[in-house]
């Protein structure tokens, strides 16, 4: 009789931890801009290729929501399934539209397009049309904001003082805001940066315009992911692999973030070379944490305590858009990685911006 129980109470404890381990808040959000074969290879995915990942998520059974599912995750701390999946597209081209929403339609995911106003106001031939964002919002699809041009929110005009600019990037960001709800009925709040450049100072300006925002560093969302700066994977080329897009579809978030000293991402060049982040995640071996850094590669991790540790960079930042991606391999989800991307926007030796 005691041994029935303990083995009752060894499965019911089994069952329960099963249930903790997979109903967690560990979603990943995927950016891509065209789906064409004769658009810019970087910002680019084949038809071809979009049908690959797509029949992937349907294949291996990823629960692919609304983009608003997780922010509303993260916003009420609420749990989400395993494997949840977004799919987002930036600047709304029309080959989205006549490439990539057929086969999105035939699998009957939902997705989020990030558009601006003001393009798709001069009817441009290479964007999609209100009625064509109209039609998708009145699908499944979400039409977000992207800015009413494509602005980077973090260069000023030549002689426009910083606060100056950010009230009229504010003008300009309602303004497409009621674009879009006035075209589609949509009026999230959602924002995605113009070329991922923003700061710590825009996040607290856009949070107190009440706006989630969107990043383009790689990252699984999670728990403690901030809302104005949720990351999205990449998926585009040279990224559109199976090999790539499994390894992101499966991670985890790593919920570090730098300190204080270090929470700014525009430096100058050969102005930083080191950086040091809080953790709150332990289910991984502090052994086992790699970092690497644009054109540095492998980094040294050199723990400063159980919930710090630094990385001295050996070489400067290139200039440019710079990242820090860090994973290490999951304790409790054998196979699977913790993924964490920290961004840099390095401006030239003489303070000048690297060209968009």
């Amino acid at each position: 009789m005691l041994a029935r129980i303990n083995r009752y109470l060894l499965t019911a404890f089994s069952i329960l931890i099963f249930a903790y381990t997979n109903a967690t808040l560990a979603a990943v959000i995927l950016q891509y801009h065209h789906v064409s074969d004769s658009t810019p290879a970087s910002t680019s995915i084949s038809p071809a290729q979009f049908k690959v990942h797509m029949e992937y998520l349907s294949a291996n059974d990823f629960n692919v929501v609304p983009l608003s599912d997780i922010v509303s995750a993260v916003a009420e701390g609420k749990t989400l399934p395993d494997k949840t999946v977004a799919i987002t597209f930036d600047d709304a081209y029309l080959n989205i539209y006549r490439n990539g929403k057929p086969i999105l339609d035939n699998y009957n995911f939902p997705y989020t397009i990030f558009v601006n106003a003001g393009l798709v106001a001069n009817n441009s031939h290479h964007y999609m049309s209100w009625a064509h964002l109209k039609e998708i919002a009145e699908q499944r699809g979400i039409i977000a904001n992207h800015g009413y041009h494509h602005d980077s929110l973090t260069r000023p005009p030549a002689g426009m003082a910083n606060d100056v600019w950010l009230a009229q990037y504010e003008h300009d960001l309602m303004r497409s805001e009621n674009l879009i709800k006035q075209h589609t009925g949509h009026n999230y709040r959602y924002f995605a940066y113009p070329y991922g450049e923003y700061t710590a100072e825009i996040e607290v300006w856009l949070q107190s315009n009440q706006f989630v925002g969107f990043s383009q560093q790689s990252g699984a969302v999670g728990m403690h992911s901030s809302l104005t700066s949720l990351p999205r994977f990449p998926a585009s080329k040279p990224y559109d692999k199976i090999s790539s897009l499994r390894d992101k579809l499966n991670s985890l978030p790593l919920e570090i973030k730098p300190t204080k000293e270090n929470a700014e991402t525009i430096v100058s060049f050969k102005s930083t070379r080191s950086v040091t982040f809080d953790v709150t995640v332990d289910d991984f071996k502090r052994e086992q944490l790699n970092c690497y850094v644009s054109g540095l590669g492998k980094q040294t991790v050199e723990w400063l305590s159980e919930s710090q540790f630094t990385i001295n960079f050996d070489g400067d930042l290139p200039v440019g858009r710079a990242r820090c991606n860090c994973t290490a391999r999951s304790i409790s989800k054998p196979g699977r990685y913790y993924w964490y991307s920290r961004p840099w926007f390095v401006l030239k030796a003489d303070g000048s911006w690297y060209p968009l």
